[in-house]
């Protein structure tokens, strides 16, 4: 019996033992496969590559991209008793004022916006400061009613977008045209609308944004190790320029000086190498902030050195008179008839501002006689004319480094064989073109007939800082040596006897022509001109194509005296700023 029951107790003892096992297990098991809320050791940060900068041919930053960062803080998590000491220290940091701190934290109990657009710099400052402000404790370790658990939240700086950035103001605007804001999963990129910003958008966006991640620190750092993943941060590229800022910001000003002084609508100048096309300045009196566009802006938005077209007038003569010696249709020295003044073609009567008797062929371009080259291009057949004007550029776009060039046009082959509209487009009427296209033409007079093409953007800087250059474009051969430098003779001799006497400079080869056109409004010409005065300016070692349209100046309608004195000036800056150096015995 007592065998009996000690079997019973051992046999009791061993159940419960087996139970408390088997609850043991069983607590094991659920604490496995149970899904808890434990902080991960692992961390994710990422960081967005920027949109390249333009960069000028002598290094300065005219268009560069900063970030801005977004700053969040809950204040739930702020400690009543030290809520002045997070103001104070938060105003030092940010340089925001202790009442506007108060105010936009007073809005809200909970998450609040301190700021949207905070720079990267005084980002970086109010990193430094949130982990101060955690080891000042500061913010409190409250419970999170979901989940149970105790954590703390400080002060969170992400980033929100970037900005573009032009620290010289309105510099070469409108060329760099301007960017517009485009929202992308909550971040704020930016697009080129106009000039270089649009045209480049493709290389100037960034390439790949960066990534970090891996195993953290008490602090929230993360540890660098094999375990870690990094992939770096490839922002877009720089575009170069081959435009010196320091020549530019000169030559804007003298814009801005010569458009007061005249008068006018706008001026505009290009300069570019004649044997390679780089483009050394393109400047207009008419400029914007990119930052700060107002409606009275709107106008100066679009580059008139390719957006503007005009009848360009007598500056066309040169070419008309180059179709006609390639064709050897006329010799320089013969004779043609000025009519004392007035010729009549057909219907239409053409007039001389100087009245001529007899004058050689060249003297033509040299005077600028309309009479006389309505004359000579007679000669030409329709075809001839036509074609040889696209072979001159025109028509066609000047330079692929800018968009929305507006091409003009040119008569057909067959309008051209009326002995009216062959005379006209002879001396620049029912011909439209920009500045551009009329640089390009003359850049083969002073290139022994090759036609260059502008070239604005120089070369690429990539990540690493290497710099790829482009090269410049094919040039083509369009006029025999000996017809081009024949046509630039006269040039110079338009300078030095004609009507771009004021263009003379000392110790420089000076040649170009001037021109003075009627606007037309509303299917009419009205009593409003613009002057052009295309030409080159040259020494021992450097040759430059240069460009001046004067729009509506209402001092004077010659282009004698606009667009010949901003031509004189502005090679007066290229002479003090060592571009050119005339050969002058002392």
């Amino acid at each position: 019996m007592i065998n009996q029951n000690k079997s019973k107790k051992i046999l009791l003892l061993y159940i419960l033992i087996s139970l408390a096992f088997i609850t043991f297990l069983s607590v094991i098991f659920f604490t496995i496969v149970k899904s808890r809320h434990i902080p991960s050791l692992y961390k994710k940060e990422s960081s967005r590559a920027q949109r390249g900068a333009i960069i000028s041919a002598d290094g300065f930053h005219v268009a560069t991209t900063i970030k801005l960062y977004k700053v969040v803080v809950d204040t739930r998590y702020i400690d009543p008793q030290k809520k002045a000491l997070f103001i104070e220290l938060f105003s030092i940091y940010s340089g925001m004022t202790p009442k506007t701190i108060k105010e936009r934290l007073s809005r809200r109990k909970g998450v609040v916006v301190l700021s949207y657009n905070t720079p990267q710099i005084q980002a970086q400052y109010l990193k430094t400061l949130s982990y101060e402000l955690r080891r000042l404790k500061v913010f409190l370790e409250l419970k999170n009613p979901r989940t149970g658990l105790r954590s703390i939240h400080g002060l969170s700086i992400t980033e929100s977008g970037e900005s573009r950035r032009y620290p010289y103001g309105n510099l070469l605007t409108p060329i760099i045209g301007y960017p517009h804001k485009v929202e992308e999963n909550g971040y704020t990129a930016i697009k080129g609308v106009k000039g270089l910003e649009k045209r480049f958008d493709a290389d100037l966006a960034s390439r790949q944004d960066a990534l970090l991640r891996g195993k953290h620190d008490v602090n929230g750092y993360i540890i660098l190790s094999k375990e870690s993943f990094t992939k770096p941060k490839i922002n877009g590229l720089d575009i170069k320029l081959g435009i010196p800022a320091a020549l530019q910001i000169r030559i804007e000003k003298l814009l801005d000086t010569m458009k007061t002084n005249l008068n006018a609508k706008e001026i505009m100048i290009a300069i570019m190498d004649s044997h390679t096309g780089r483009v050394y300045t393109m400047a207009s009196s008419n400029r914007y902030l990119p930052k700060s566009i107002r409606k009275k802006d709107y106008p100066s938005l679009n580059s008139g050195m390719i957006e503007y077209s005009f009848e360009p007038g007598s500056v066309l003569k040169p070419v008309t008179f180059a179709l006609l010696l390639s064709h050897k249709l006329i010799n320089p020295y013969d004779l043609v008839n000025g009519h004392n003044g007035h010729f009549k073609i057909g219907r239409k009567v053409i007039t001389d501002e100087h009245k001529f008797d007899w004058l050689s062929a060249e003297n033509v371009i040299v005077y600028s006689s309309n009479i006389g080259i309505a004359q000579l291009a007679q000669k030409l057949s329709g075809y001839k004319f036509n074609n040889g004007l696209r072979k001159f550029g025109f028509a066609q776009k000047s330079t692929p480094d800018l968009i929305y060039e507006k091409v003009g046009s040119i008569p057909s082959s067959k309008r051209l064989e009326n002995e009216i509209y062959k005379a006209t487009c002879a001396y620049g009427y029912g011909i439209r073109a920009n500045l551009m296209q009329l640089m390009r033409a003359y850049s083969l007079f002073n290139n022994n007939g090759k036609m260059v093409t502008p070239q604005i953007v120089t070369g690429y800087i990539d990540e690493s800082h290497k710099e790829k250059r482009i090269e410049p474009f094919e040039k083509q051969q369009v006029l025999r040596r000996a017809t081009a430098q024949r046509v630039k003779k006269i040039l110079i001799k338009t300078v030095n006897k004609g009507t771009g006497k004021k263009a003379i400079t000392p110790g420089l080869e000076i040649g170009g022509k001037t021109g003075t056109s009627h606007i037309v409004e509303k299917g009419k010409y009205v009593r409003k001109y613009n002057t052009t005065f295309i030409g080159f300016a040259n020494d021992k070692t450097h040759s430059y194509t240069i460009g001046v349209v004067v729009v509506q100046p209402k001092k004077n309608r010659f282009a004698a005296q606009t667009a010949v004195p901003v031509f004189k000036k502005a090679v007066d800056i290229m002479v003090e700023e060592g571009y050119l150096k005339p050969n002058i015995v002392k």
